[in-house]
């Protein structure tokens, strides 16, 4: 009973826990024994366990059961300060999925007295930011049965480590992560193609890619092999090592027209129309976003949706995109549509007639980009202007983007800038 409890800790006191529990056993003639009681009790207060396909994106406190496939024995390891500390881990499954429970310090001893094949019934919570991953609060074995799968998920296995040689396709720009615990870090991701397969690339170790250009072949050696819901990724290491390649390594995009099955596809084309960015609450309760787009090569026309940070790329119509690795979808009305997400890049090529330009008018920064608007026409900027003040830049026009050579801030109309702004509130 006191293991039950703790679910629901945070609603009733013990003594009316226990008094539900006696009142339900009661009820059922004392026909049923109290941990059954105790989980009547738990679904009446909205606690009750749940399938591990239905984990995901839960925020509080949940409980289920899970039959165990794999046991991690306990491994010490040295906290930030300097303490010790033990980590232990299960890979517990039912009939919907897989999850890999993780077991602090006290709570990692009890991994020895776990084997493979039992069923375990599991309090926990999230572990962070890792989807597959959970953090055992409590636990104890349970006689119930599960009929499930012993083999392992491939996105639950441990990563192994293959020599492989890809030709460079595309690499972000270093990007400044904030870990959880304060520090922060340089992560480079990118994506590559053995002449069958596109697959993402990440490191934190950006120096690896200093003389590496894009269309260029390499030979890593030792890369992670992860696997991830849109495939494959390798991760590039300390441990691992990357030298040129002389050996050609073909690739082509596919033409929109082509573009019929599901799967994964690269393209290219230009953008015909565009809708703002939307933001959206996920399960957890992150906030999210979400970019429609419609793409056209001349062959055809193809919907797209970029997901996540590939929706705040900024993007006006006109621009020329490069697509690497989208999954084709079926959308709500059963017609094909591009999903760039986490596994994709949005590149944009720069093309089309050139010229000169000088312009003022009122920096309007937007989810969508930062725009220089003079009340008639408005662009899409490089650079981070201020918002709201007024700039005359000189630089490149490209359709509806200016790529600024110099810019020079102009003292303020106020009224102008209110009004511009007043009537631009909303638009992006």
């Amino acid at each position: 009973m006191h293991f039950h409890y703790a679910l629901v800790d945070d609603l009733i006191s013990r003594e009316e826990f226990e008094r539900r529990v006696e009142e339900k056993m009661q009820e059922c003639g004392d026909l049923i024994d109290d941990v059954t009681a105790a989980m009547l009790v738990l679904g009446e207060l909205d606690r009750q366990h749940v399938k591990i396909s239905g984990l995901s994106g839960r925020s509080t406190l949940f409980s289920f059961f899970g039959k165990v496939i794999t046991v991690t024995p306990p491994k010490e390891f040295t906290r930030q300060d300097g303490g010790k500390g033990w980590v232990a881990h299960l890979i517990l499954a039912d009939e919907t999925g897989q999850v890999r429970a993780v077991l602090w310090d006290e709570k990692a001893g009890a991994a020895a007295e776990i084997e493979t094949g039992e069923v375990l019934e599991v309090i926990g919570k999230p572990a962070g930011k890792l989807k597959n991953d959970i953090t055992v609060l409590a636990l104890r074995k349970s006689p119930c049965i599960i009929e499930c799968g012993m083999s392992v998920h491939p996105q639950l296995a441990p990563p192994e480590r293959k020599d492989i040689r890809i030709r460079i396709l595309h690499l972000e720009d270093p990007k400044t992560i904030t870990r959880r615990d304060g520090s922060t870090a340089e992560l480079i991701e990118g994506c590559g193609t053995d002449g069958t397969a596109v697959t993402r690339l990440m490191t934190w170790l950006p120096e690896i890619f200093d003389d590496i250009l894009p269309d260029t072949t390499v030979f890593i050696r030792g890369a992670l092999v992860k696997a991830r819901n849109w495939g494959v990724e390798f991760v590039i290491d300390e441990k691992s090592e990357v030298t040129p390649d002389d050996t050609c390594i073909s690739f082509s995009f596919s033409t929109l027209d082509t573009v019929k099955n599901e799967g994964d596809w690269s393209v290219e084309g230009s953008i015909s129309s565009l809708q703002p960015v939307r933001a959206f609450s996920s399960r957890d309760g992150r906030t999210g976003h979400v970019r429609n787009i419609v793409l056209s090569d001349g062959t055809a026309n193809l919907r797209a949706v970029l997901w996540g940070d590939r929706a705040l790329v900024p993007l006006v119509r006109g621009d020329y995109l490069t697509i690497y690795n989208a999954q084709l979808r079926q959308g709500r009305s059963g017609e094909p549509e591009l999903h760039v997400g986490n596994g994709g890049f949005v590149v944009v090529t720069p093309r089309g007639l050139e010229e000169e330009v000088e312009m003022e008018g009122t920096v309007i920064a937007t989810r969508e980009g930062t725009f220089l608007d003079d009340g008639k026409v408005r662009y899409l900027v490089n650079g981070t202007l201020p918002h709201g003040h007024e700039f005359r830049v000189r630089g490149i026009r490209s359709g509806e983007r200016i790529t600024i050579s110099t810019s020079e801030e102009l003292e303020k109309d106020a009224v102008k800038v209110r009004s511009l702004l007043s009537h631009l509130t909303g638009a992006g």
